[in-house]
């Protein structure tokens, strides 16, 4: 048995769900995927995956063993990649997720100064405010907002803090109700941003006093800022939204700043990685360039 095929072949067939997938994947018949499988249960003297003629599922061993060489396997390639790296010019592709709205005004003209330096390095950027699997996405960095990681396989650098604020425009500000404490809102139409890790419950901070408010009104709800932005200058509603997407409204009268002696809890953008590829030049590179972007 070739241990290391056989078990590249385990990892494509968990990943791609399918015998026949991983067969087309890797330019190998369906028999030899599975010879490769049954001579690793034999080595393993466990199964790894349960099939029948319509479906199969990974056992909790098999699971087990998937986690440990993915992460084995990711590392090899890496290792790999690093001399390849070191001993000629960097070139390759970066695969970035990026948040929509923040990473076309934000971060997007930093990748476009980044590939004017690096013409060789191709990036392939993903818009999206969703949170993806970095790993099973095949993703080298994300680009997210927030806190704290939670994910011991990732890590992450700071590249920019993220405000938010409360604002409306001033044709809702006149037909609307006073609005003198965050909890004033409970009377007011809130623009709502779904993918929020708390939608509908916004805290607000004023010295030691904190105020946490459950939405109750809300006629427009979006998973995407540049969305709620556009809704508040259309008068819907109170938007709770990034201040670098709405400073330029806020300066020229078109929104107006609610609550301002009032703080939302501070958040900021964060380059996030799969721990193994801190081993690749070209992604450290990338990132280096980001955090020296934003800090200049």
């Amino acid at each position: 048995m070739d241990k290391l095929r056989a078990i590249n072949v385990f990892r494509r067939v968990i990943e791609l769900g399918s015998f026949k997938a991983a067969a087309e994947d890797m330019e190998l018949s369906k028999a030899a995927i599975s010879k490769n499988i049954n001579e690793l249960e034999d080595y393993l003297k466990t199964p790894l995956i349960n099939r029948t003629t319509r479906r199969m599922h990974i056992t909790e061993n098999g699971q087990l063993y998937y986690d440990r060489v993915r992460n084995i396997l990711d590392e090899m390639e890496n290792a790999d990649q690093s001399i390849i790296e070191s001993s000629q010019h960097l070139t390759g592709l970066i695969k970035v997720s990026v948040p929509m709205s923040v990473g076309l005004m934000k971060i997007n003209p930093a990748i476009c100064a980044f590939m004017q330096d690096y013409p060789d390095i191709s990036v392939e950027v993903i818009l999206s405010d969703q949170y993806v699997d970095l790993v099973d996405q095949g993703l080298d960095v994300a680009i997210r907002g927030g806190g704290a990681l939670t994910n011991l396989s990732l890590k992450s650098r700071k590249l920019i803090g993220l405000n938010r604020l409360l604002c409306a425009s001033q044709e809702y500000i006149d037909k609307a109700s006073t609005l003198d404490s965050p909890h004033d809102l409970k009377q007011h139409n809130c623009l709502v941003y779904s993918l929020s890790s708390s939608p509908r419950q916004w805290t607000f901070l004023q010295q030691k006093e904190t105020a946490t408010v459950d939405i109750m009104q809300s006629s427009f709800v979006a998973n995407n800022s540049i969305a709620l932005k556009q809704a508040a200058l259309a008068g819907v509603g109170v938007a709770l939204v990034p201040e670098l997407l709405v400073e330029n409204e806020i300066t020229s009268g078109q929104l107006v700043q609610l609550l301002p002696h009032w703080q939302v809890d501070k958040q900021a953008l964060h380059a996030v990685y799969p721990f193994h590829k801190e081993q690749s030049q070209k992604v450290r590179l990338f990132i280096d360039f980001l955090v020296e972007y934003f800090n200049d």
